[in-house]
């Protein structure tokens, strides 16, 4: 491990041994006074380490394992010059006995000779016997001086004998010794405890070393997400991160007795060029993680939004155009994670290859059967194989039918094969307008069995992106922002997976609608290549959607698509968006917005095509990302087009459509003729036509009930849309809505949707959709009295709400990390009756409020709003008219709604709004 330390330059600079050995040993004083400046002196020259390896960090911001090293190195120094201080001043021992002998062993990270800044300071203290009284106060005191200079310290102290029982019973025991490195002491008592531990601990237990390590592994990779492009990664223990190359190494050593990475290569399980990768992964790895530390003042790991940014400047990454430093910065890091999980394969393959003769594959199932017709291909132990190194070079289109008969057999791929086709690649460019290779990609990509795995195998190997240079773009990408949970490459190849799964029919719970359009389909091809290509414009600068139909119009014909087809997934790649952004920000009960949205899609198909695009499409974005509320937006804009691409002209009118919920309402309340048509005549036309029959038979019970009282409050949940229905009929009076909007944000709601109706004798029938911060209904007796409590606190004046509103914290407490400039939309030909207005803003608690009170400043009268978040961001939508029920057409007061609304937006304080 010396040598690990001779990379480190100027070490002297870091720490000077030898001088603070003279300072220390200048000491006088009692033992209580020399502990004491001893400490000092130590503590100084700990503070002053740090700083100047902060500053080399600054300086040379990739030198990872350098600065690990450094770290290491200084700690190293900081215990010898602590033990001989100890030792020699504190409790001098002139003639110990045979066991009053101590040796300071580094284990775990500290023991490679890597540490970031602050790590733990896992040390431990062997004796060769039971400790003596003497051993006990020397490492009593050391851990005590170790806390006074505020360092973390893992420590244990052990005699040789329980070294071996407790590593022979505990596997973390077992790793954390495997790595263990003499820093000081008795060097005898070290050589021994390094020799039993390998003559009775490592000897004959590789194989369940090597299986406790990988299921550690699993679990670990559970945890954290089980994959490598989660956007906010924990640069140690994710996939992909430093844990998984330290496994690596710990097994070799286990198994191949290799004391340092480079090692790794003679033992032949890693080739030269792999062991570069692997010193290059983990040297920026460990790279980002000093920063990580250095920035926050403490151990932290995980490589949040907040952090990225800064690390990526720090790095020095630069802006390109499309693609911004801290997105450039993050693509880097997820290929070095890419890289990690590549040698993992490799390396687990060689481990197979030597203990195969002592039993079943590493966690891997075995084949039945064996079957027929590989075209030259073979199976090796139940996995797809090459005959010979050069197999794939020989014929390239190889590099495809491989992937392809993994697919079609249902077998995995041998490391190895793996291997060779991630070393031969580049010849994939010389097959990319080969019809054969071009008809194997698409019967993989539009395979009835599991495209998603084979895929991400073709991904992983390189071949996917040297195949479709244009997905090799989008490779590790990620999207700086709170709401895609997964880089772009690996969004899409989920939501290819997603698509299987609701044609194979498992995913019908969650979706029925969708799994019942995907067997009416024509296009089932169109599809699949539409959803690999929705996103593949991403990072280029410009819109996506417009970008990425070229693509498709230059790919589709080489992968064999018709003309027909072509256009359709053209199409799909442009309007792949419109969906959600219609069911989402408008409102779908004008018929307007289904008139604009039927003139665009023009066609069934494309129509069913476009659903089920948009549902494998938000579904990938992250896991909490799809909700009831969303499906059932999309369902009712699905049926709402789907009547007017049917019937065209000849659908029903807007008379003809209120006359048959009344006639349902009237059947489903089962009340007198009186009564009935006393409820009709005082709600206005627009309210029959806005409400879904089920909220209208609600309303009017509340109604009913409520009497001739000025308030009444239903709240209940409404499963149907994941939501909680919240409704209030009150006496109306200007700013009612922004003052409910207010009071539900301060129970700890958010509004997903807003109609505000007034009945014809002047009360206000509001309906809102609430949801809680995780997009759950409020559903607790508790929650839902604390939120009628404080609609009726805001109503009736109790308070000064915008006090409360202000102290709310950030629902997402990273979001300051994205610039997010608000902005407004005014749209006069979205609706025949409303002036709609969409406010993008940062997310924050009271947002609808603000804006709320803002248009209620501006004398304008809200009939809906609807709301849509995405992560950090937030999309307001409101339809309006004038206080006379007109659309708002003078452009001198639409600029300064404009105006108004944008400050509001940006978060300016509002004058009180009670």
């Amino acid at each position: 491990m010396a040598s690990r330390f001779e990379s480190v330059p100027q070490r002297r600079a870091i720490i000077d041994r030898r001088g603070l050995a003279d300072a220390l040993a200048a000491l006088e004083g009692d033992k209580a006074a020399l502990r004491m400046q001893g400490t000092a002196l130590l503590k100084a020259a700990l503070d002053a380490g740090r700083e100047e390896i902060a500053r080399r960090l600054i300086e040379h911001p990739s030198r990872g394992l350098e600065i690990a090293a450094s770290q290491a190195f200084l700690t190293d120094q900081l215990l010898r010059l602590l033990y001989d201080f100890t030792t020699e001043r504190l409790y001098p021992n002139s003639n110990p006995t045979a066991a009053e002998r101590i040796t300071i062993i580094a284990v775990g990270g500290y023991g490679r000779g890597e540490m970031a800044p602050y790590s733990d300071v896992d040390v431990g203290f062997l004796t060769p016997w039971k400790q003596t009284g003497w051993t006990e106060q020397v490492i009593e005191t050391m851990l005590y001086a170790l806390w006074d200079l505020g360092m973390k310290v893992g420590h244990s102290s052990r005699s040789l004998d329980e070294m071996v029982r407790q590593a022979k019973s505990d596997v973390t025991i077992r790793t954390a010794l495997l790595e263990a490195r003499y820093v000081w002491g008795d060097q005898e008592v070290y050589d021994e405890a390094a020799r039993r531990f390998k003559a009775e601990v490592q000897a004959d237990s590789a194989r369940q070393f090597i299986a406790d390590k990988l299921a550690e592994r699993d679990v670990r990779h559970r945890k954290m997400g089980d994959t490598r492009y989660v956007v906010e990664p924990n640069v140690k223990e994710a996939k992909g991160g430093l844990r998984d190359l330290h496994a690596l190494f710990w097994i070799g050593k286990f198994a191949y007795n290799v004391s340092e990475p480079a090692q790794l290569v003679e033992a032949g399980l890693l080739s030269r060029a792999e062991y570069r990768q692997f010193h290059r992964a983990e040297n920026f790895l460990w790279a980002v993680r000093c920063h990580l530390h250095d920035i926050s003042g403490r151990a932290e790991d995980r490589l949040t939004f907040d952090l990225q940014r800064e690390i990526a400047e720090r790095m020095r990454f630069a802006d390109r155009p499309g693609k911004s430093k801290v997105e450039r910065f993050m693509q880097f890091y997820f290929l070095q994670a890419r890289t990690a999980g590549d040698l993992t394969g490799v390396f687990l393959a060689h481990l197979d290859e030597k203990f195969a003769a002592r039993g079943r594959r590493f966690g891997l199932p075995s084949l039945r059967r064996s079957p027929r017709k590989l075209n030259g291909f073979i199976v090796n132990r139940g996995r797809l194989a090459i005959p010979s190194d050069d197999f794939l070079a020989e014929k390239p289109t190889r590099l495809l039918e491989l992937f392809a008969l993994a697919d079609k057999h249902g077998l995995e791929i041998h490391p190895l094969t793996m291997r060779a086709a991630a070393r031969d690649a580049k010849l994939a460019d010389d097959i990319r307008q080969d019809p054969t290779a071009n008809a194997l990609f698409l019967d993989v990509l539009t395979s009835p069995r599991d495209p998603e795995i084979v895929l991400r195998w073709m991904n992983e190997a390189g071949v996917f992106g040297r195949f479709v240079p244009d997905f090799a773009r989008v490779v590790a990408q990620m999207q700086f922002d709170m709401y895609h949970h997964y880089t772009v490459d690996e969004h899409t190849i989920r939501a290819i997976g997603l698509l299987a799964k609701i044609e194979h029919g498992d995913l019908e719970v969650d979706h029925p609608l969708a799994t019942v359009l995907l067997h009416q389909i024509v296009s089932r091809r169109a599809l699949y290549v539409a959803v690999l290509l929705h996103d593949i414009a991403k990072g280029r600068g410009g819109d996506h959607s417009i970008l990425g139909a070229e693509v498709a119009h230059r790919l589709c014909p080489r992968f064999g698509l018709s003309p027909a087809e072509t256009e359709t997934v053209a199409w799909l790649v442009r309007f792949h968006l419109l969906m959600s952004a219609t069911a989402f920000k408008r409102d779908l009960s004008d018929f307007k917005t289904i008139l604009d949205f039927t003139e665009i899609v023009q066609s069934p198909e494309r129509l069913r095509l476009l659903l089920l695009l948009t549902v494998v499409d938000i579904r990938a974005v992250g896991p909490g990302v799809w909700n009831g509320w969303k499906r059932q937006l999309l369902a009712t804009l699905y049926d709402s087009a789907e009547e007017v691409l049917r019937l065209g002209h000849k659908q029903k009118g807007r008379s003809e459509r209120v006359a048959v919920k009344q006639a349902a309402l009237r059947d489903l309340l089962g009340w007198s003729p009186d009564q009935f048509d006393a409820l009709v005549r005082r709600l206005p036309e627009p309210y029959w036509v806005a409400e879904p029959e089920d909220v209208i038979a609600r309303n009017a019970r509340l109604v009913e009930e409520a009497g001739d009282a000025q308030l009444s409050i239903a709240a209940q949940v409404y499963p149907e849309r994941g939501a909680t229905l919240v409704t209030i009929y009150a006496a109306d009076h200007p700013g009612l809505f922004y003052r409910i909007a207010g009071a539900i944000s301060v129970a700890g709601g958010n509004i997903i949707d807003a109609r505000i109706h007034t009945t014809r004798d002047g009360m206000a029938l509001d309906n809102f959709l609430v949801q809680d911060p995780f997009g759950r209904p409020f559903d607790e007796a508790g929650q839902l009295a604390r939120l009628k409590q404080a609609i009726e606190d805001a109503l009736a004046n109790r308070g000064k709400m915008i006090d409360r509103l202000m102290a709310k914290p950030l629902p997402r407490p990273r979001a300051e990390a994205f610039a997010i400039a608000p902005n407004v939309l005014i749209d006069n030909k979205a609706s025949n009756r409303f002036t709609v207005i969409e406010v993008n803003a940062r997310d924050r608690p009271a947002l609808l409020h603000q804006l709320a009170y803002t248009l209620f400043q501006s004398r304008v009268t809200i009939h809906s709003a609807h709301v849509a978040t995405y992560g950090e961001r937030a999309v307001d939508t409101f339809y309006l008219t004038d206080l006379t029920g007109d659309k708002i057409a003078a452009a001198a007061r639409l600029k300064t709604i404009e105006r108004r609304l944008l400050a509001a937006a940006a978060g300016e304080r509002m004058a009180d709004a009670a």
